[in-house]
């Protein structure tokens, strides 16, 4: 039988599906789920749905994990205890608007970190590609008008929203550099590995310092989501995606995250579009059309 093998563009279309529903969880959770607490349960759900999947591939593929462990020690520390926590954080601070923009400027910083630290650069088609999708997420952004955007300001959230955008920046270069000939999902669990022991300690100051998880149903359901589906379907997905058509063209699908939370308010609370979210989307799909048809020929 043939093997079936995915679709790097749908597997990171989903990728941007899912981490736009963890934003919004994110925010929604601020109260009730503190930070720590959000990003420690995530990836400890996340590892116990990785294991079994990459535990068959470890005794085999050691020696390359362990050749690679200052890669496999940086990427973790970046990729899963750093990226996430800092969006948490900030999310704390920040309304989701000010957050997803500055999301959005993660394709920029990874094209950048790209250039200065593997000498890739774009071609012309697809740097229009970036430009006209960016135009996008502002139009969904700004709804429509400049004077949104101009009225914007940073604040203590925005600048930790900031840092995770340059750490995720720095990953999705990073990735480059992993090991070779280690199974995707045991470099998945060694990474999440990482990160989960990087946020012990500070999931543990967080409960000393007496913020505590409320034990809802909404929360609980939510910090499920977070763990199931950006955190082991998404990392699964982006890391198949990056290693399929680099961190270049893996990045600028981050622009549909504002364009499925739009969706997402619509249909989960009732917001109905308007014009600039059709403006909007068209245009994100463009310039990821742009970007992505000199792979597809």
């Amino acid at each position: 039988m043939r093997k079936i093998t995915p679709n790097p563009y749908v597997l990171l279309t989903l990728t941007a599906l899912f981490w736009a529903g963890n934003m919004v969880i994110g925010r929604g959770l601020r109260e009730a789920v503190p930070p720590m607490a959000l990003a420690f349960w995530r990836w400890t759900i996340a590892l116990a749905l990785v294991l079994p999947f990459a535990l068959p591939h470890l005794r085999a593929q050691w020696p390359q994990l362990k050749a690679g462990w200052r890669a496999v020690l940086l990427l973790g520390l970046l990729g899963v205890g750093g990226y996430n926590t800092f969006a948490y954080i900030a999310l704390q601070y920040t309304t989701a608007t000010s957050a997803t923009l500055l999301n959005s400027f993660t394709p920029i910083a990874t094209i950048a970190l790209a250039f200065v630290l593997l000498g890739k650069r774009l071609s012309r088609l697809e740097a229009a590609g970036v430009v006209v999708s960016l135009a996008g997420v502002m139009t969904l952004i700004a709804r429509g008008s400049p004077e949104t955007l101009l009225g914007l300001s940073l604040n203590t959230g925005d600048l930790w929203m900031l840092l995770a955008v340059l750490i995720w920046g720095i990953y999705t270069v990073g990735l480059q550099w992993r090991p070779a000939g280690v199974d995707p999902m045991l470099m998945l669990a060694a990474f999440t590995v990482v990160g989960v022991a990087a946020l012990v300690p500070a999931y543990a100051w967080e409960v000393a310092s007496g913020r505590h998880v409320d034990a809802s149903f909404s929360a609980i359901a939510g910090i499920l989501y977070v763990g199931i589906f950006p955190g082991f379907l998404g990392y699964v997905f982006y890391n198949a995606g990056v290693a399929a058509v680099g961190p270049n063209r893996a990045s600028l699908f981050i622009h549909l995250m504002p364009v499925f939370a739009s969706i997402l308010a619509a249909i989960f609370l009732g917001e109905r579009p308007a014009q600039y979210h059709f403006v909007g989307i068209a245009l994100v799909f463009f310039g990821i059309f742009l970007t992505t048809r000199k792979l597809a020929r």
